[in-house]
């Protein structure tokens, strides 16, 4: 089968499109034919290897394991004897990250766990850009930033990957949602379904005069201090970008204000997939895919994703 390998930790320049051996499902595994799989920050982190403690994980001076790829979705090609979800030609998607990746080829291992059923009105190319992003999002506003109908939330990044599900599902809980972008994203989050959407080129919110329930944030661009300052009393804010501050110093915050800021690290879910498919076929969340890709042009949607010019999801067609 063919896959995209790297064996040094670098830039996309150290991914080759190589033939190797079809992996073989244990007796607790699957083996998936993956037709589309998408990219995310994750896969450009274990690339490079920074921040430094992905190696502690990934492996210290090499990659541990050689083929990236979490989001995939595909049919089920062979199943382990002791697989009872899954049946071999069923549709699904899921994320591999819990097992060692492995979603850029043409064949992937996974575990039941990893995996949900396809939603139906979906091609395979709209649910590989669901599992990591979807997910963290709705762990991040439902189980840290216990949403609920009627509150006034705001999305700080909401023309990523992550951003753009938050809408939607934001929504679907009820919430009102104000989406924090670039210009030329305003439209897209208000096709998503922001009740309000601010250019931050044009408008700090930290500076307004409205306070939130819940802020969902991803690029972490402003301090705690000036997020307070926007909360309500006993609001919640939920980093889903990398902080160091929230991370140190969220709880004693939290306990000296009474307001709550915390610091999401997402979680494989086969439940909340299963949830995420359940919406998606509701219609009530639904990809937004910037660009499609072959399989032998991962090295360039991993240097777009980089680069950080993007809007929505970046999908491989396998």
């Amino acid at each position: 089968m063919k896959a995209i390998i790297y064996q040094e930790y670098g830039t996309a320049k150290n991914l080759t499109l190589q033939e190797v051996n079809r992996p073989e499902p244990k007796e607790d595994e699957v083996l998936v034919k993956v037709l589309a799989a998408s990219v995310n920050q994750a896969d450009g982190h274990l690339l490079s290897g920074t921040p430094f403690p992905v190696r502690f994980t990934a492996g210290f001076f090499k990659p541990k394991h050689q083929v990236l790829g979490a989001d995939i979705s595909g049919v089920i090609e062979r199943v382990g004897k002791n697989v009872t979800q899954f049946k071999i030609g069923e549709h699904v998607y899921g994320d591999l990250s819990g097992i060692g990746f492995g979603g850029f080829a043409e064949y992937a291992l996974a575990k039941e766990k990893a995996l949900a059923k396809k939603p139906n009105n979906l091609t395979f190319e709209e649910a590989a850009a669901l599992p990591m992003a979807s997910v963290t999002a709705l762990q991040g506003l439902r189980d840290l930033g216990k949403i609920k109908k009627g509150d006034e939330v705001l999305i700080n990044g909401a023309s990523g990957g992550v951003g753009g599900f938050a809408i939607q599902i934001a929504k679907a809980f009820g919430a009102k949602v104000t989406a924090v972008c670039s210009g030329r994203n305003v439209n897209q989050a208000k096709a998503l379904g922001a009740d309000e959407v601010i250019d931050y080129s044009k408008r700090n919110f930290t500076l307004e005069n409205k306070e939130y329930d819940l802020i969902f944030d991803g690029p972490v661009n402003h301090s705690l201090r000036e997020i307070a300052g926007v909360l309500k009393d006993r609001g919640r804010y939920v980093a889903f970008g990398f902080s160091m501050e929230a991370l140190l110093m969220g709880s004693w915050k939290s306990f000296r204000i009474g307001k709550h800021f915390k610091t999401l690290m997402a979680k494989v879910k086969q439940a909340d997939m299963e949830l995420i498919a359940k919406l998606a076929e509701e219609g009530k969340i639904k990809p937004h895919i910037q660009q499609s890709f072959t399989l032998d042009e991962v090295p360039q949607a991993l240097d777009l994703l980089k680069n950080r010019k993007v809007s929505g999801k970046l999908v491989i067609t396998i």
